[in-house]
């Protein structure tokens, strides 16, 4: 005589798949995309007319279709971006062909050299995101570098762990002058 099959209770599977649903929601992390932070300054005032700028001020860094890097019309790497940032915009050895300096009296600082560079990025729209996106990472580090050194040079602290009112100080001392054109086709394809 045959056996009776036994019929398996599934009753509870549905509780189990919904419990393993649940658990993986939760326990999953999502990647978020991260960007650039920046304040974009407010728009111009049409009536007022945009200040004269020497060429010597202006620091050009230019990445093309083929993402080679050029500063100041002369090949550069993304590994040494940083520290020939630094270099130009700081202006230590006083050349000629970098950015002015001009000895400012802030408050909490005292008197101190304040840079008139302002770095000019041009990309070509050929640009990759990523180098797009080091390039970014890399001139803002050189500004980070610079508020770093101003901090401990002045506070013995770095620029991080200052008070809001010191943070604005240095802000003033070392502002972040990053000039973004419009992309286009600038050549090396």
């Amino acid at each position: 005589m045959a056996r009776p099959v036994n019929e398996i209770n599934a009753g509870s599977m549905a509780d189990i798949a919904f419990l393993l649903l649940i658990f993986f929601l939760v326990t999953t992390t999502m990647d978020v995309d991260s960007g650039i932070i920046r304040r974009l300054p407010p728009p111009p005032d049409p009536t007022v007319k945009p200040p004269d700028i020497k060429e010597r001020n202006v620091i050009n860094v230019l990445v093309n279709s083929r993402d080679a890097l050029l500063v100041e019309r002369q090949p550069s790497d993304i590994k040494t971006l940083r520290r020939q940032m630094h270099d130009i915009i700081a202006n230590f050895s006083n050349r000629e062909d970098w950015p002015e300096k001009r000895l400012e009296t802030i408050e909490h600082l005292g008197e101190v050299w304040v840079s008139r560079g302002i770095v000019s990025l041009k990309n070509d729209r050929g640009t990759s995101y990523n180098m797009y996106i080091q390039v970014q990472n890399e001139l803002t580090s050189a500004f980070n570098d610079l508020r770093n050194e101003m901090a401990m040079e002045k506070f013995g602290l770095r620029y991080s762990q200052l008070p809001n009112e010191w943070k604005e100080a240095v802000n003033k001392a070392v502002p972040v002058a990053i000039s973004e054109a419009e992309p286009e086709d600038v050549g090396g394809k």
